[in-house]
This record gives structure tokens, C-alpha cells and sequence, in this order.
């Protein structure tokens, strides 16, 4: 199939066939809800590593192999079992790959895995660099998790990162998205766009609540479980109140939204990006894959934000209303997706304002 592949990102119905051609393989069957419109969910194999340190293999050795040697200790996955904040584990995947030559990918942790502050990265065998798996590869697929606020219960089958499939330059520069813009409006604002879309920081809201700051030393968040938790026991509203600033205490995790509303059309797939180290010391957004049908009035969304999982480094560092904190790059579709985002997909976060997770209730 991968010959007659369109330049762009592989669709839902073209990641089925990957997986009947055989370049996408399971030990399991898949869930039924695995297949995002333009991504696959991955699924956490029966034992994660606890190791040392994060690792990169480099370009001779294999995952499997630096494992060996920086193990502390093994932990069983198949009946559940519990991740501390601080550790690095490292969990052998589900899946696994047998790329054709022209087929590349690359991972992102789902949204709900971002907005847990679950710091996630696929590994590939002499791989050096995290989350890009170049064209060609053949081999297993492994998860590296490090919870950075909340301890979790995660077990076999859980999904906390995605892939994304693409043949080809996908994406689109600066003239084409300016002209994609014009054709249907991409935001509800005038669009600043350099080297994609520019995002900004939304700190006045439409309500009494403009974001949310984690607490520390919670119970543990089991991330298969919707609507299960108290969201005062694990999060501090924080309210519109004067200047519309917020000073980020170092590393504290915080959940803060964009001003502008995006829209990611049917023939295309965007991913969020820091937008440069260099404005503050802070980083803004985990997890960054936004599916077709995102925010799209064809998929029943009216404009989506876009929420932004912010921490700082180092030192406080002061966020002012309209400052730009990121950018939504845009890149082609192979074809248009059997199923848009929001559209019959179950997807938790279409039309989306202010939002944390969908493991936490309000009150």
C-alpha cells in the first residue's frame, strides 16, 4: 500500500490497512476506539523497567539492551500497578513497527496524558533522537513515563502516547496556511502567523476561572478511569482578579487555555510546538497532536481552544494576557479521515474552553 500512499498524514482507514499489510503490528487485537482520525493510540505492554536515568540508545545498541543495564527493578503491569512521581520507567509497547522506506512517524502523549502532567517519550532501537521513528524501521516500540506531579495506576493496554504516520513533506508554510485562512478561517482572530500559527495566552477568560494549578502530594489518578476523581483535591482554581498576569512558581504544573479558538479543517492534521525558548523560562504544552475535525464546525465544534499544560523552570516567571506561548503547525492529509474529530469518535475534548483532564469531575 505504502507505493500508493499520497504525500501526507496517513488517515484512520489507511492505518486499518497498515495493520492488515502487517507494518503495523499488536501482540493484541485493538480496541476499537484505538484508531484516531489521524493517529494511533499506543498501548502499554505487561512490565514496565523502573531505570536509573532517561536514556537515548544510539545508533548501535538496542532498547532492550540499555535496559539491562540501568534496571533497578520490574514491575507488573497486567494487574495494575502504581508509577511515582520522580522515577523513569520504561514500558515495552504493544505495538511495533515495520516502516516501508517511505513511510515515517513520529509520538506525542495523548492530550489526557499532557494534562496530567505525565512526561511520556517512545523509544525506538538505536534511536537517537526521542519520539521520531525514521522511515524503514523495523523493531519494537518502547514508552519511557515519568509522572511528574500526580502518582498513577496504569496497567496492560493503557494508552498514554500516540503515533502519527506521514509520507512525504506534510507541512504547510506560511503562504499556505495564510491562504487556508482566507478560504476558512483557521481562528477566530486575526491570525499571526510565522512558521505557523501563533498562540496566546489567555488570562482575563469569560468566567471567574482563568486556569488551574496542580496540587502536590494527591492520591493517585488511575488513567483509565473517567470522572472519578474530585477535581478540588487535586487542583487549585485560580481566579481573574486583577491584572490580567499570572506569576508561574518554579516548577509548579499548571492548566491555562489560549485566547484564540482554532479550527483544523478536514484535510489537514496540526501539532503544537513551543514556540521559542528564548521568551521565558518555561514550557508550554506536552502533548500535541490536534486531529482533523479539531474545533470544526464539520466535525459539531464552533471553535476549539487550545489548553495549554504550562511549567516553569528554574525561576517565577510572569505570563501577561495575549502573550504568544506557542505555535499549531499545519500539515496535509493523505486523504480525509473516515471519521472527523468530535464527530462519532467519542473525542473528550471538541468545542473545548477551559478543561482539565477527563478523569477529574467538578465538585
Amino acid at each position: 500500500m505504502a507505493g500508493t500512499i499520497n504525500m501526507g498524514i496517513l488517515s484512520d482507514r489507511q492505518i486499518r490497512t497498515a495493520f492488515l499489510e502487517g507494518w503495523i503490528a499488536s501482540e493484541k487485537p485493538l480496541d476499537g476506539d484505538q484508531i484516531q482520525p489521524a493517529s494511533l493510540d499506543l498501548r502499554l505492554g505487561a512490565v514496565a523497567y523502573r531505570v536509573r536515568a532517561s536514556f537515548l540508545p544510539g545508533p548501535t545498541v538496542t532498547v532492550a539492551d540499555r535496559i539491562q543495564q540501568l534496571r533497578l527493578h520490574e514491575i507488573d503491569l497486567t494487574r495494575g500497578a502504581v508509577l511515582e512521581t520522580g522515577c523513569v520507567y520504561i514500558v515495552p509497547l504493544l505495538e511495533s513497527l515495520a516502516l516501508p522506506g517511505e513511510i515515517e512517524a513520529s509520538a506525542n502523549p495523548k492530550s489526557s496524558t499532557g494534562r496530567l502532567d505525565i512526561f511520556t517519550r517512545v523509544i525506538t532501537d538505536r534511536a537517537q533522537a526521542f519520539d521520531t521513528i525514521p522511515p524503514g524501521y523495523n523493531g519494537p516500540l518502547y514508552l519511557e513515563v515519568s509522572p511528574r506531579t500526580f502518582p498513577i495506576l496504569a496497567r496492560t493496554g493503557s494508552r498514554l502516547s500516540q503515533i502519527r504516520f506521514r509520507r512525504g513533506d506534510t507541512r504547510l508554510s506560511d503562504a499556505a496556511l495564510t491562504a487556508l485562512h482566507d478560504a476558512a478561517p483557521i481562528t477566530d482572530r486575526k491570525p499571526m502567523i510565522a512558521n505557523g500559527l501563533c498562540l496566546s495566552i489567555d488570562l482575563e477568560g469569560s468566567g471567574a476561572i482563568v486556569g488551574y494549578r496542580a496540587k502536590r502530594h494527591t492520591d493517585v489518578v488511575d488513567v483509565d478511569q473517567r470522572a472519578a476523581l474530585d477535581m478540588l483535591d487535586f487542583w487549585e482554581p485560580i481566579s481573574r482578579r486583577g491584572r490580567a498576569e499570572l506569576i508561574l512558581d518554579p516548577d509548579q504544573f499548571y492548566i491555562l487555555v489560549s485566547r484564540e479558538a482554532v479550527h483544523v479543517p478536514p484535510e489537514h492534521a496540526a501539532e503544537m510546538v513551543a514556540f521559542d525558548p528564548l521568551v521565558g523560562e518555561f514550557r508550554v504544552h506536552y502533548a500535541g497532536f490536534f486531529d482533523p475535525g479539531f474545533g470544526n464546525s464539520a466535525a459539531g465544534g464552533a471553535g476549539s481552544r487550545a489548553v495549554l499544560e504550562v511549567r516553569s523552570h528554574e525561576v517565577p516567571f510572569i505570563l501577561e494576557h495575549g502573550q504568544t506561548v506557542g505555535r499549531l503547525v499545519y500539515e496535509t492529509m493523505s486523504e480525509r479521515p473516515a471519521v472527523l474529530y468530535g464527530a462519532g469518535a467519542g473525542s473528550n475534548y471538541q468545542a473545548q474552553g477551559l478543561k482539565l483532564s477527563k478523569h477529574f469531575r467538578l465538585g
